[in-house]
């Protein structure tokens, strides 16, 4: 088997998950034209990583899935993330001018369209996800539909978001400050997962360790994603760096400094890795993924 070429990989699943929000998602002309122009200037604009949606087909192709059969629920995994990023940059939260290099929905339209268009991807996500897999038990799809739910809501990646703002300002322990990052971005990557594992019909055992793959992977993002709000370079990032000082936001390079911050990345990466020792190269889109994450610049 010839070595994985990673750049060619994550460009071809990039393109393929972008040609299938392109359909779901309504043209620009059609009623209500102002929404949908919203909902694809932040979903298709800017492009973006597209890294949950490839995390649920790679995990998928892993345990010998068809990533054509998981296609509209890794289209959902998309839908919910650009959907928290529309809400996150709103003055209220964040207060963000950029993001995927180009400026934030509530600068390009207006506050009232953000909010519509960032409830508007939460509820498609729900809508691709209830497609139908053929060949799977309906009942497994459910069950991770209710995963998905709670993942993204109080349980998972809102309740986050919440606890970081409460975070704000003050000082923060390392647990509390993992407990934060498990939430806020750790849960929907793990689903992510897990919802590729199992709807790729994996066995109980693939399942858990795949799990366990994506509770490091996100953590391992979140650490490094917190440090390059520190030395970033904004052309590279899409987005504007120094967010987290600005708001005073709990993170690791402010709890323990760059250096500990890396070592943390390293020892999460190190654990993602391990979790996949028992798999076949059918894995290696998920260790080149993972490895990336040290030397990641967006």
């Amino acid at each position: 088997m010839s070595p994985l070429n990673l750049p060619a990989y994550l460009d071809d699943r990039k393109l393929l998950v972008e040609k299938h929000l392109d359909t779901w998602v309504p043209a620009a002309s059609r009623p209500p034209q102002r929404l949908n122009a919203a909902i694809r200037h932040s979903l298709l604009g800017g492009g973006g990583k597209r890294l949950r949606p490839i995390l649920v087909l790679a995990c998928a192709e892993a345990v010998g899935g068809r990533i054509e059969d998981l296609m509209p629920m890794a289209c959902a995994l998309e839908c919910i993330h650009t959907y928290s990023l529309i809400h996150d940059d709103l003055p209220a939260m964040d207060d963000d001018d950029l993001r995927r290099g180009l400026p934030t929905c509530h600068k390009a339209f207006d506050e009232a369209t953000a909010i519509l268009a960032g409830d508007a991807l939460l509820t498609l996500a729900f809508e691709l996800a209830a497609t139908p897999i053929a060949g799977r038990n309906p009942g497994d799809q459910l069950a991770m539909i209710a995963q998905l739910a709670r993942d993204a809501g109080i349980h998972g990646m809102v309740g986050g978001q919440m606890l970081d703002i409460q975070a704000e300002g003050r000082e923060t322990a390392l647990a509390e400050l993992q407990n934060i990052h498990i939430h806020k971005t750790g849960a929907l990557i793990r689903a992510s997962c897990l919802i590729g594992a199992r709807l790729g019909g994996g066995n109980e055992e693939q399942i858990r360790h795949l799990n366990r793959f994506g509770e490091a992977f996100g953590l391992a993002f979140q650490i490094t994603d917190d440090i390059l709000d520190v030395i970033g370079d904004a052309r590279l990032m899409g987005k504007t760096p120094g967010n987290d000082q600005k708001h005073q936001k709990a993170s690791y390079p402010a709890l323990m400094g760059l250096s500990q911050a890396r070592q943390e990345a390293q020892e999460m990466v190190n654990e993602a890795l391990e979790s996949l020792s028992s798999f076949s190269p059918a894995a290696d889109p998920l260790r080149a993924l993972v490895k990336l994450l040290l030397d990641r610049t967006h």
